[in-house]
This record gives C-alpha cells, structure tokens and sequence, in this order.
C-alpha cells in the first residue's frame, strides 16, 4: 500500500467520509458481496444457499425461520408470587416442627409398659418430623407436573393437617 493511500484513508476516516474500498468497513468479512452489488439469478429460481455462504459451511433449516422451544416446556424459574407462596409455607412448616417439638417435650402421658411407651415415644418423634417429611414428599412426589398447582395444594392441605393442636391448646 503506497503511503498517500493510507493518509487518503486516515483522513476519510477521521472527517466521517468513508472509501470506496470494502475494506474499509470494520464489519465486512471476507466473502461479503459490495453494498450495491447484487447477485444475479435466473427469474423464478430460489435463492441458492451456495451463492450467500462461504465454502466449507452449509445452510442447515430453512431460511429466515427461527428454532423456537416448545410452549409446553415450563422454563425452570417460579413466578415471584409463587416463590413467595414456597417461602410462606416453608416457615409455617418450620414452625410447626418447633411447635411439635415443644408439645413432645411437654407429653408426661406415656403408658406405663414398655411396648406402648415405646409406641407413644415413636409417635411423638414422628410428629415432630411430620411437617419435614410432609414437605419433602411433596417436592419430591410434584417435581415433574407440568403446573406447581398440585404442589400448592399438597402444601397447603398439609398445612391444615399437621399443625400442632396440642401446642396450640395447650394440653399436653
């Protein structure tokens, strides 16, 4: 490249003008046609896939269509309302778990022999982690349903089911 074509081209570059040259563009890459040129082709003939990329690449799909996901696919993420719901629930849970704590800690009605003390010492301990395993199964059993609206159901009707009558009475 001679000397006065590069100060030519610095100049056009710094005044905003612009060479004719399709070098000069910061985006063509090589292959690219001029932007006045056009490719000529038979009338009435589809536009061939050879003549707009560059060999050793081919065209796969159809031109200007775009690959969607499926709608039935859910896209991982709650809502916030719903993440919200999974929290509210999560520390009802967590103190229904302390409230069956304190209740079996305060139980003083156990039989007197050894087998139905031991049913009543098993019965309390799995009530106080009723609410942990009512949750998990949940998670677990719902993991793959195409809505959280059984997982919300589950999760309230639980809520209803396991909360610590006795805490909450006051009998023990």
């Amino acid at each position: 490249m001679r000397n006065c074509d590069l100060d030519h081209r610095i100049a056009g570059t710094l005044t905003g003008m612009s060479s004719d040259s399709p070098d000069d563009d910061a985006l063509t890459w090589a292959g690219d046609t001029e932007p006045g040129a056009q490719v000529s082709r038979p009338a009435g003939s589809a536009p061939s896939s050879e003549s707009t990329v560059s060999s050793g690449w081919r065209v796969v799909g159809k031109p200007g269509r775009v690959a969607t996901a499926p709608q039935d696919q859910r896209s991982g993420q709650m809502s916030s309302v719903a993440l919200v719901t999974h929290g509210i629930l999560a520390g009802v849970y967590l103190l229904y778990t302390i409230g069956w704590l304190i209740a079996a800690q305060r139980a003083t009605g156990a039989p007197a022999d050894i087998v139905g003390s031991l049913m009543f010492t098993v019965g309390l301990w799995l009530a106080v982690l009723a609410p942990a395993l009512w949750t998990a199964a949940t998670l677990w059993l719902t993991r793959g349903a195409p809505s959280l609206r059984g997982r919300m159901i589950a999760l309230v009707m639980g809520a209803l089911v396991l909360a610590p009558w006795p805490f909450i009475v006051g009998a023990s």
